[in-house]
């Protein structure tokens, strides 16, 4: 007998509290947190609220008459599970799920089971498991509500109760061990790949930006075979890397990184801090923000805030890509134009339609060819004709005749190694 996968109904709460001076807007907040939740599998939302608040109060976060009133809504609506959109401490948690009768996750808890689905790497599984340990070890005074378990994830969504507290404790702390060891492991082996890379003699371009900025779409339009790349994948490489060969410049390393998003969970900024370091060894940070998003100016300063967590340096270059200008109507497309325009390091675009890619292209050739790169290179000999293709273009600064040949001290440009390289 075939059964239907079962649903979870689901309802939104974000609490917007007066008393918190750094609370972001409460509308497109609730609008993001919804689509959060319509991003993890099994669950079926059915809207959400804005819960108005003087401030939290300490044992229920809201107020009786609040309580009350969201216990009926929930009770005639069928509600089993509450996601509220931001933290909520693990002893208001256990009130407001027996106050409700249902299942509740807080903003971490969400962000943990998407990351828990999303995870492909071995490392990324390995840190979203400890940080969904670490956040699990903080709740087990709860009384959980028995939700039939409906997929994979982390066990927040459905799962059984929790019995034994002690002992859960001492199994979390023991597992936690386990899986330091072995992330060890993998960080070890990721060293040595990125070492690999090193040898490889081309730039990488890491896009970032807030989730749903567009960076994968931007992606596999640069990087779809028939644009202008090469679909090249270095067996050495994440699943989110790829050699793309730039039309008048050299091959780069584009990579997509993991969506930034606002409140991100200690546990993970702390555990993801690895999954971005290919930031850190980029030599151009392309910044894509949804220009088309009314919170687009909130967004990009929570991305800048993480880059500079991160520890990326003023000297790395980095471009602001207004990306998905196709959602604006005539005149605000006109206007976010006209802005980017007098940026030198801003391109408007629309990867879904094209519109501004070229200029994107055009504008990472010239951000890298502005790199002069200085090495020394050893020619044998025999090989004269490299030798006056170097001298020709005035990078050669030094020469002297070693044992193995020609010992040549090169000040070049990125492009011009690349045009080198497939002589």
């Amino acid at each position: 007998m075939d059964h239907a996968p079962s649903v979870t109904r689901t309802w939104v709460l974000h609490p917007d509290i007066k008393s918190n001076n750094e609370r972001r807007l409460p509308e497109p907040a609730l609008a993001e947190a919804i689509a959060l939740a319509e991003a993890l599998p099994g669950l079926e939302v059915q809207g959400g609220t804005v819960v108005r608040l003087p401030k939290a109060h300490s044992g229920m976060l809201f107020g009786k008459g609040k309580i009350e009133e969201l216990h009926q809504f929930f009770s005639a609506h069928e509600i089993e599970l509450v996601l509220i959109d931001g933290p909520v401490t693990p002893v208001q948690q256990r009130n407001l799920e027996k106050a409700w009768g249902v299942k509740l996750l807080d903003r971490t808890g969400l962000i943990l089971e998407i990351f828990s689905d999303r995870a492909r790497t071995s490392e990324g599984v390995l840190q979203v498991e400890m940080a969904a340990l670490s956040y699990q070890r903080t709740r087990l005074v709860r009384a959980w509500t028995h939700l039939e378990r409906q997929r994979g994830g982390l066990g927040f969504v459905g799962g059984p109760g929790e019995t034994q507290i002690e002992s859960d404790r001492r199994a979390i702390d023991d597992q936690l061990v386990r899986l330091r060891r072995k992330l060890a492991k993998v960080v070890k082996t990721r060293a040595l790949h990125r070492e690999a890379r090193a040898k490889v003699p081309y730039p990488i371009v890491a896009l970032v930006g807030y989730t749903n900025a567009g960076k994968s779409t931007l992606f596999n339009r640069l990087t779809g075979a028939d644009v202008f790349a090469k679909d090249m994948l270095f067996a050495t490489l994440d699943p989110t890397m790829r050699a793309v060969e730039l039309p008048d410049g050299p091959h780069v390393i584009l990579s997509d990184t993991v969506g930034f998003i606002s409140d991100l969970p200690t546990e993970l900024v702390a555990s993801f801090r690895a999954t971005l370091e290919e930031v850190l060894a980029a030599d151009l940070i392309v910044h894509v923000r949804d220009i088309s998003h009314e919170g687009s100016e909130e967004q990009a300063a929570d991305v800048r805030a993480i880059l500079t967590s991160l520890g990326v340096d003023d000297d790395t270059k980095q471009i602001e890509v207004w990306n998905k200008i196709d959602l604006l109507d005539a005149d605000d497309q006109d206007a976010v134009l006209a802005r980017a325009a007098r940026h030198d390091d801003v391109i408007a675009t629309s990867s879904v339609t094209g519109e501004g890619v070229q200029d994107f292209i055009q504008a990472v050739e010239d951000a890298l060819e502005g790199e002069l790169i200085t090495e020394t290179l050893v020619l044998p000999y025999s090989d004269g004709r490299k030798r006056a293709w170097l001298f020709e273009r005035s990078v050669v600064e030094a020469e002297r005749q070693g044992e193995h040949g020609f010992e040549l001290d090169l000040r070049w440009k990125a492009k011009q190694r690349a045009q080198f390289q497939t002589l």
